[in-house]
């Protein structure tokens, strides 16, 4: 019996994809790139903004006109949210809300009434052919947000904060291993809350995957900087930690990230981004931020961007505020007109572009290890053309005729392409 699994939005989506691959693969059913020909597909939605939702409810029709015959799974925040909606949709055979989803191969297949193929099992340490597709893999450590910020629906629709033992991760971490994979992520919705339900925090989780596993590559999905604690980045000392984090900033003006509810101030991002660059060399710090959030002035915009640049990051993903219904924010006077939100993300976008620039620029020279991706055929005919991040999570691509697929080699950073923003290396 095939399976087919397909994920829309974050990362944590993805690495629930990776566990129930090895879930399924491990009762005996095939894991199926190709949705038209699987007898189950199941589909993990996001809500994070209403136009994900839009895109969900887009999928799951797609997903039942591509194959009507299959058996049709609709699981995360989207269908956690709207579950009647979901399960009323033409195609949907049935609906696992996010509260369940750690056991649903197990739901699944009570009720579905599915077959049972204990003799077609695959073995451990095949487990995770689902991620030999990519070089990297997602490992879910936790789910659930005991904050609330103003704009999020997520927290609504994963619910409490739940952590994986750290014993469980580490299986799965050397699972993967094993496979050939050599770089990990650990994603949550808060990640940087691991441990909250159960004694623990992720200083120890990661300490005990340095101890515990020979993963050559550690990375974290993103963490909110008030997280943190002061003995955090000494973690950085082991080269497995890859000297990288997403920190999720959001406004650089402290009246915005009050209707925010933002838990970190201005001056304790500052804080938090020198002691990470003091502590490790070639740190890369990346964001996110919102343009047009409600109530936000022209002098607040002023600010953030005053304090964005003054701060400097490697790469900042912006977003023009969208109105989500069911949150807090969407409710707030002073909604900013698109108009406005199409032009401050404008001005956002070509100072982080020269950012971007002055941090891809530091890094020419130096050589770095590089973890490469599949390859693709230059338009000329000429050798094969590999990209890759660095540890610090810049992009780099090289000309190789060498077999570098997913492995990892040293190059030096030789040239920045300017336009495209890349690094080029040498071996």
């Amino acid at each position: 019996m095939k399976v087919h699994l397909k994920a829309l939005g974050c990362r944590l989506n993805e690495a629930e994809l990776e566990q129930w691959s090895q879930q399924f693969q491990a009762e005996g059913y095939r894991i199926s790139r190709d949705g038209t020909g699987a007898d189950l597909v199941v589909l993990n939605t996001c809500a994070v903004t209403n136009e994900a939702s839009r895109k969900s409810r887009y999928l799951i029709n797609r997903l039942h006109r591509d194959n009507p015959t299959a058996k049709l799974i609709v699981t995360g925040c989207h269908a956690s949210l709207e579950p009647e909606q979901v399960a009323d949709t033409l195609g949907v055979d049935l609906v696992i809300r996010n509260e369940q989803k750690s056991n649903l191969p197990a739901i699944a297949r009570e009720q579905l009434a599915l077959p049972t193929m204990p003799l077609s099992a695959t073995a451990p340490d095949d487990i995770a052919l689902y991620s030999r597709g990519r070089h990297r893999a997602f490992i879910k450590v936790q789910d659930g947000c005991r904050y609330r910020c103003t704009f999020c629906i997520v927290t609504v629709a994963r619910g409490e904060e739940r952590s994986r033992s750290i014993a469980e991760i580490i299986e799965e971490v050397r699972r993967f291993h094993a496979s050939g994979i050599a770089e990990i992520v650990l994603a949550g919705v808060h990640v940087g809350g691991y441990g909250s339900d159960t004694g623990s925090s992720l200083r120890a989780l990661v300490q005990a995957i340095l101890d515990d596993t020979d993963i050559p590559r550690i990375r974290f999905a993103s963490v909110e900087p008030w997280d943190l604690p002061e003995d955090f980045f000494q973690l950085f000392a082991n080269p497995r930690v890859m000297p990288h984090m997403h920190l999720p900033l959001q406004s650089g003006s402290d009246a915005i990230l009050r209707r925010m509810a933002r838990r970190c101030k201005t001056v304790e991002f500052r804080r938090l981004a020198e002691q990470a660059r003091s502590a490790i060399s070639d740190f890369n710090i990346t964001t996110d931020i919102i343009a047009g959030f409600p109530g936000e002035t022209e002098a607040d915009w002023e600010q953030s961007i005053t304090f964005i640049e003054s701060v400097g990051f490697g790469h900042v993903h912006i977003f023009p505020y969208s109105p989500r219904s069911g949150t807090k924010a969407a409710s707030l006077p002073n909604q900013i007109d698109k108009a406005t939100k199409q032009r401050r993300c404008r001005e956002l976008a070509q100072l982080a572009a020269n950012m971007k620039q002055q941090a891809l620029q530091g890094m020419v020279g130096k050589q770095v290890e590089v973890l490469w991706e599949k390859p693709a055929l230059d338009t000329d005919g000429g050798q094969p053309r590999y990209s890759g991040y660095t540890p610090n999570y810049h992009r780099v691509e090289i000309h190789s005729d060498d077999d570098l697929e997913y492995a990892v080699t040293h190059a030096r950073l030789q040239t920045l392409d300017s336009e495209n923003l890349v690094l080029r290396a040498i071996p």
